[in-house]
């Protein structure tokens, strides 16, 4: 199965365009988890377990775990959830972005070690930097756009030859880039006219939409700015929000996420 029938699928099971960002911070872990030798690993399983039946997605940030030296915590998060959610498709949040040799090891690092099922990738050094991604035809390769992040537009928007450059990398990806049909793009909920514009030029193509949540995205714009004709196509990521929810009427943290996912889910289906 690839990454696109394994995503298509999880939006149609559990009814929900909710991926659910895995960015552990050590300050803020709860203290049920705390004192664990591999608490990394122990907070985000129970987030897995209490929301595996609301996402679409899971997108496990990478720097969260090395800054740690907790990749291996991160290679047992991901084995942990294809083994147990084999019909959730998790996706590596990396950026990774370099040429040749090196770009086929990142490419190897995050289909080999990680068993990721797609991968975030920079698209500033052009094709080559991502065209060792393609070679593994059935994983994801879901390429930069327009990010969700205020600085974004000190490149992004840039005006080149009557357009602004997240335009231009758009066209690029959905016009020559994806013959294997795998390539996705990150565009950020904070943007919605853009995020429409960026949908109007790849079709049906998926989008990784962070920025709702703690940054403030608005669901309602974000869902009718980015939704396919069926009413999917978006993996709307929420992390912070719903990984340090605070519990409420005797909830543990596992509980306080999931009620906040729920609540997330239904609120972007409202619009769908």
């Amino acid at each position: 199965m690839t990454f696109l029938e394994k995503l298509s699928a999880a939006w149609t099971a559990n009814n929900s365009l909710l991926c659910v960002g895995l960015d552990p911070d050590t300050g803020k872990l709860p203290d049920a988890v705390r004192p664990q030798p591999d608490a990394i690993y122990a907070f985000c399983k129970a987030i897995v377990d209490a929301t595996a039946d609301l996402a679409c997605s899971f997108k496990p940030q990478i720097a969260y775990f090395a800054a740690l030296r907790a990749e291996d915590q991160l290679e047992a998060l991901c084995r942990y959830i294809r083994e147990t959610y084999p019909h959730i498709p998790v996706v590596l949040d990396a950026k990774r972005g370099d040429i040749g040799a090196t770009a086929e090891q990142y490419a190897r690092e995050a289909f080999e070690r990680y068993g990721a099922d797609a991968v975030t990738v920079n698209p500033y050094m052009g094709f080559d930097s991502v065209a060792p991604y393609l070679e593994w035809k059935d994983r994801g390769v879901i390429i930069l756009c327009r990010t969700s992040n205020p600085g974004g537009s000190d490149l992004q928007f840039l005006n080149a030859d009557g357009m602004p450059v997240y335009q231009h990398v758009a066209r690029l990806v959905a016009e020559k880039w994806n013959t294997s049909g795998q390539c996705g793009l990150v565009v950020g909920a904070t943007f919605p006219e853009e995020l429409a514009q960026v949908r109007n030029i790849v079709g049906d193509m998926p989008l990784l939409v962070p920025g709702i949540g703690a940054q403030g995205g608005d669901i309602q714009a974000t869902v009718k700015a980015g939704r396919t004709a069926a009413g999917s196509g978006m993996m709307i990521n929420s992390s912070r929000a719903i990984l340090y929810a605070k519990p409420q009427g005797g909830e543990d943290f596992a509980g306080a996420a999931r009620r906040v996912a729920l609540e997330t889910r239904d609120a972007i289906n409202r619009y769908r």
